[in-house]
């Protein structure tokens, strides 16, 4: 996926987690970090999307359909609510053929997100190609609206990664779920999540999630896609999209199995942030999901939320 969670151009989200009442805006927490992590498909202070390139694109991840000649095509105009159903899309290059060649990143090609465009319903999932360059895999929705359905790669021979967006409609009878407030905690399956850090627009905040499980701290947790654990953020409003892996790697000699997961998470602009926390413990991947408050934005609402967190199958 892809890297700091800096909301300028992966991005971001981002995922997870991702005095309580004062909200996530004002956790107390240690001073945020000189620099953000860097992932392989980004430099830690450059916006998701702009990579190394000398001319550094200003819009954030996820929010067009084409960057820098490739463009997400779906093949699939809808989605489903009643059963899973195939979802068939490519991504067009330059040259306007679609792309059979990319760049592993976090052991995935390519990292497809579908959350519902006022932030319920979050999926993490990874279609698989087909040599012609068509991507698909099963998939269903819970719930009638508008979608988002984000793409995150890098092309092979490409000097930074990338991520589309587009909108998929599921037909039905829409009603519109509003953001839960900022939090600290998130629990699901069990499980209980713990937010530490405060959002700082502008600056690569520590954000810290520390994972337990019946009251006690997990200490197990288990590589998810090369990390102990992946924050996507996506931006109230406009669902601009960023990606953050965490400090450290499985392997490593002195990063730990949980129950802590620290990331460096870098967001431009003042809002509401929807932070989603994959995870994964006793084979199973989870998503802790919170809302957080960067600078002075004022905080949604807490009536009419979601669901609390989401299991991955």
């Amino acid at each position: 996926m892809r890297t700091p969670l800096k909301l300028g151009v992966y991005a971001l989200g981002l995922a997870a987690v991702f005095g309580a009442a004062a909200g996530v805006g004002n956790i107390a927490g240690p001073a945020p970090a000189p620099a953000a992590h860097t992932d392989t498909h980004h430099t830690a202070t450059t916006p998701t999307g702009a990579g190394h390139d000398d001319h550094q694109d200003a819009t954030p991840g996820g929010l067009q359909v084409t960057e820098n000649g490739y463009r997400l095509q779906p093949l699939t105009t809808t989605l489903s609510t009643t059963s899973t159903a195939p979802f068939r899309f490519r991504v067009l290059g330059p040259d306007a053929q679609p792309v059979t060649g990319y760049t592993v990143s976090h052991d995935k090609e390519l990292h497809l997100i579908v959350v519902r465009r006022d932030l319920s319903g979050f999926q993490h999932l990874h279609p698989q190609r087909d040599p012609d360059g068509t991507w698909s895999l099963p998939l269903a929705v819970a719930t009638p609206g508008q979608y988002r359905v984000f793409a995150d790669f890098q092309p092979a021979g490409h000097g930074r990664g990338l991520t589309l967006g587009v909108d998929v409609p599921a037909p039905g009878d829409y009603q519109p779920v509003a953001l839960p407030a900022p939090q600290r905690t998130a629990t699901v399956d069990g499980y209980t999540v713990v937010l530490d850090g405060t959002l700082t627009p502008g600056t690569a905040s520590k954000l810290t999630l520390t994972v337990t499980r019946n009251g006690a701290p997990v200490t197990d947790l288990q590589p998810y896609l090369g990390a102990y654990g992946h924050l996507v953020a996506l931006r109230d409003g406009d669902l601009a999209y960023l990606h953050v892996h965490p400090d450290g790697t499985p392997g490593d000699g002195h990063t730990a199995a949980g129950p802590q997961i620290t990331f460096f998470a870098e967001v431009p602009s003042a809002g509401t942030y929807r932070l989603f926390l994959d995870f994964q413990h006793a084979g199973v991947v989870r998503t802790a999901e919170f809302t957080a408050v960067a600078g002075t934005a004022p905080a949604p609402s807490a009536a009419g939320h979601g669901e609390p967190g989401h299991t991955h199958g």
